[in-house]
């Protein structure tokens, strides 16, 4: 019988890393089959979509509430089904919050599980560490010191480096990439990607257009791209611009968040995913984040958070190299003069496109491959 896998990916970073997968598998079992939850890529691969992976695109401690009665129908209706006709294993990718709870349901029903992305179970909400142990058989880490995690608490965990260190690098054609984003010949581009979901959006999109406005101000030939990663999101990102009167200053293009990177002098991004993807670049990178109040306070509060930068990048290099601003600290003011100052500084911005060349060899270990071996195995154990 041909092989059948359940999959479960969040917003457009685990559509990608599952995408990546479901190829990696079908090359090696031409008539396996992908079905569950699935963005665009996904479905490209091949994978039959029973529900849309933007419905998991929220995130946070207060904000899916207003989302949980959607969610908990979902998740009984994906039991339900892969319970009826059980898959050789389950993977859900990323969204811990939807997966983990699956995962332990359908385990309990004899279903293999993998979970691909561990949870900052390092970070924050540490004692998730023992719903991961009953949620997955096995656990795949994009970071190189998660793993140990993982063994220390007697779970199965595979370190498969991240898809994008083999597909991205430093060595790109930047005129080629500001030629077909038809950007201004000889002018200094800054990237600006305020975020995927619309929570994002509204609450960064404000402070990175006026900080735009600053910088803009500086030098009239500097130019700014803004990959829109979805059209839902497109008006917010225009009204944004045009509060901050910097509307004619913009180019939106729709996705293409990695040539808008390419093209790029210097990289502002809300912190995730694209923080590492911009790494992996060779772009210098300026990071925010901001989350609704309530929760903010709760993390402070209950002192839920034990890390010392909340960027991919700098949590994997020696010394932190992204300047990152968080809640009140990200102002217009404060993100735009860190922008300003890599402009003014070429020779930081070297060392910067430095580290990250070390980083991108580190983390370029074929992950698609890598994780397609570990689910393969998992389903061959007896």
């Amino acid at each position: 019988m041909s092989l059948r896998v359940g999959l479960v990916a969040g917003e457009s970073s685990g559509d990608l890393l599952a995408a990546g997968l479901i190829n990696a598998i079908r090359a090696r079992e031409p008539d396996a089959v992908f079905e569950g939850v699935a963005g665009p890529e996904m479905i490209a691969a091949g994978c039959d979509a029973w529900a849309d992976a933007e419905i998991l695109a929220v995130m946070g401690l207060i904000e899916p509430l207003k989302h949980l009665p959607e969610l908990l129908r979902l998740r009984r209706s994906l039991i339900r089904r892969w319970r009826q006709a059980p898959p050789d294993v389950f993977v859900g990718v990323d969204a811990p919050d939807f997966n983990l709870r699956l995962e332990i349901a359908l385990r309990k029903s004899g279903i293999r599980t993998m979970h691909y992305v561990s949870p900052s179970v390092w970070a924050w909400r540490k004692w998730r560490i023992r719903k991961i142990r009953k949620a997955a058989d096995c656990v795949l880490c994009i970071l190189p010191f998660e793993p140990e995690v993982y063994v220390n608490q007697g779970i199965d965990a595979v370190f498969v480096g991240h898809p994008k260190a083999s597909s991205l690098s430093a060595d790109h054609d930047v005129g080629a990439a500001r030629d077909s984003l038809q950007l201004p010949a000889g002018s200094p581009v800054v990237a600006v990607l305020p975020g995927s979901r619309g929570s994002e959006v509204s609450r960064l999109g404000p402070i990175f257009a006026a900080a735009a406005a600053r910088i803009a101000a500086t030098d009239e030939r500097i130019c700014f791209v803004t990959p829109v990663a979805s059209p839902r999101l497109r008006p917010l990102i225009e009204q944004c611009l045009q509060d901050a009167g910097i509307t004619d200053r913009f180019t939106l293009v729709d996705g293409d968040s990695e040539r808008t990177m390419m093209a790029a002098d210097v990289v502002l991004l809300a912190s995730g995913t694209a923080a590492l993807e911009s790494a992996l670049l060779g772009k210098p990178t300026v990071a925010a984040y901001r989350v609704a109040a309530l929760t903010y306070s709760i993390l402070y509060w209950f002192n839920m958070v034990d890390v010392r930068h909340f960027t991919l990048p700098n949590l994997l290099t020696e010394n932190p190299v992204v300047p990152e601003f968080i809640q009140d600290e990200a102002t217009p003011v404060a993100i735009a003069n860190e922008v300003i100052s890599m402009f003014n500084d070429p020779q930081r911005c070297a060392g910067i496109s430095a580290t990250f060349a070390k980083l991108q060899s580190e983390l370029a270990l074929d992950a698609n491959e890598r994780a397609a071996d570990a689910l393969l195995s998992l389903v061959a154990r007896k």
